[in-house]
């Protein structure tokens, strides 16, 4: 109405032409031209409307009365009605007011139509609310105020989040008090309100605390990783609020304000000793509230979510959704990933060495992934400072290694021949470090393959008879050929007069003495 009296200002006291008063209100010039020919008609100027109240401005500009109009009780009778089947999807304004013009043909037309429903909604504010439809959004936040819990032993105060989620159309409400606002109490409380509602809207609307947006930006924020994945395990999207537009989630503002005149208020005389008995006595509030009937439509919300919502939300998954955490981290060159949380290391197949892994894992598992396709899965430990490598990861040379034991070394050389066994033995048992034994091991009996085993095994018979139990000393004796040689070449020389004793020694000694 207001425009109506600005346009007939304009035209009679800025004497601007239909074109120009087109432009400065940003009104079709055919609109125009239609509310001074009214207004024309009905011999008022814009003295006489600037003071006149909108219903009787209306009645002058329609030539009649609502109140007398049998055609607008008709129409009046079914705006309960329409609210309800604006909830639904793909209901909209102008396919009710096709239905309406059906069984009424000499009723309003679409523009009246529409303008008395606005009108009987109370403000064209509130037309925001026809966008919410059955199933659609789910808006969530936590309250600015707390609830708290009080020590049994201590008496100490402690302050509790309390979580706010509202469904779009039925604005059936829930509330839990959690915690903390940590990410794994905000995904909880999520996963606890579809619970509640029995059903997975298409998607969520929350405010953009750190445990839901990392990065909020008003066209493209940076959804938390976790949150991203409960969604998509919910089947749902996640449409985080703008930064400092309270509008794109007022149904959740709204929803706080009544929290707190509802279960506050309610629960103000009362001291609680626990989460779970605080959340019990939520849950009583809550109850009442629900189903206490709205004013204008005159039914409950939980009355309106069966009748026009339950049906349209999706279904939940069989199965709770289970916190897993992400994270990016680089394959050492031991093809190992470091996890810090439990300063554990963990195996990816070699040739992803010196690459950047996705790291997703829970309380039990541990999944690495490489451009989207899972290479590894683990078992989560705990234990720091430790490795957790499946053998199919090392590379060929590494997995021999990693077989390494005296065993296999004792049965290998016992295989070549009997000398070779003691060899290994005795090497076994001397070397104070299993690798340095490993090494000089895996260097003899590597022998048997430029040389033969026979000659090996001579060449070990012909070390123990030395005392000489090393990889070169056997080496020495292959590559001179000295593994055949008799024995009695080594035989002390005979006795004869150049041969100096232990006496002349002995003198020796004594004289230095002197």
């Amino acid at each position: 109405m207001e425009k109506i009296r600005e346009i007939i200002r304009l035209q009679e006291d800025a004497k601007l032409s239909e074109r120009a008063i087109s432009r400065a209100l940003k009104v079709s010039r055919p609109t125009v031209k239609q509310y001074i020919d009214k207004i024309n008609a009905a011999g008022l100027d814009y003295a006489a409307i600037k003071h006149m109240d909108d219903d009787t401005l209306l009645e002058n500009l329609t030539g009649k009365s609502k109140s007398q109009s049998q055609r607008y009780k008709v129409l009046c009778n079914q705006f309960e009605y329409f609210v309800k089947e604006l909830k639904r999807p793909g209901v909209t304004l102008q396919r009710l007011w096709e239905e309406y013009r059906t069984e009424h043909a000499d009723g309003y037309g679409y523009s009246q139509f529409c303008s008395h429903f606005q009108q009987w909604r109370g403000s064209c504010k509130l037309t925001m609310h026809l966008e919410h439809k059955a199933g659609d959004k789910m808006f969530v936040d936590f309250t600015g105020k707390h609830l708290s819990i009080v020590d049994r032993e201590t008496g100490e105060i402690k302050d509790v989040e309390v979580f706010v989620a509202i469904l779009g159309a039925s604005q059936l409400t829930y509330v839990e008090a959690s915690a903390s606002q940590k990410k794994e109490d905000w995904i909880k409380v999520n996963q606890n309100a579809l619970c509640y509602f029995g059903g997975v809207p298409n998607a969520i609307v929350p405010d953009c605390l750190k445990s839901a947006i990392t990065m909020g930006n008003k066209y493209e924020p940076d959804i938390n990783p976790e949150y991203a994945d409960f969604a998509r395990h919910y089947n749902t999207a996640i449409l985080p609020a703008r930064p400092n537009h309270p509008k794109d989630k007022a149904l959740a503002e709204g929803a706080v304000k009544i929290v707190y005149a509802w279960i506050f208020a309610g629960l103000r005389n009362r001291i609680f000793h626990s989460l779970e008995d605080l959340n019990s006595a939520i849950a009583e509030e809550l109850e009442k509230y629900n189903s206490k009937p709205m004013q204008k439509i005159k039914v409950s919300r939980k009355e309106l979510f069966d009748e026009i919502e339950k049906a349209e939300l999706k279904s939940l998954p069989k199965e709770k959704y289970v916190i897993r955490h992400f994270k990016r981290l680089k394959a050492q060159f031991n093809y190992h990933i470091f996890l810090n949380d439990d300063k554990h290391y963990y195996s990816v197949p070699y040739r992803y060495r010196r690459q950047q892994i996705v790291v997703i894992y829970t309380d039990r598992i541990v999944e690495l992934f490489y451009k989207n396709r899972r290479i590894a899965f683990h078992k989560r430990d705990k234990t720091a400072n430790k490795y957790t490598t499946v053998k199919e990861h090392m590379p060929p040379h590494h997995q021999f290694v990693s077989d390494w034991n005296p065993d296999k070394f004792i049965n290998w050389a016992q295989n070549i021949g009997e000398n070779v066994k003691r060899v290994i033995e005795y090497i076994l048992k001397q070397k104070q470090h299993p690798e340095q034994a490993y090494k000089v091991c895996l260097g003899i009996l590597n022998l048997e393959k430029k040389f033969t085993r026979e000659r090996l095994n001579k060449a070990c018979q012909r070390a123990i008879s030395f005392h000489h139990y090393s990889y070169k000393g056997i080496k020495n004796i292959l590559e001179n050929k000295l593994e055949d040689c008799q024995l009695d070449c080594f035989e002390p020389l005979p006795e004869h007069q150049n041969i100096r004793g232990h006496h002349y020694y002995g003198s020796v000694k004594s004289y230095m003495k002197k």
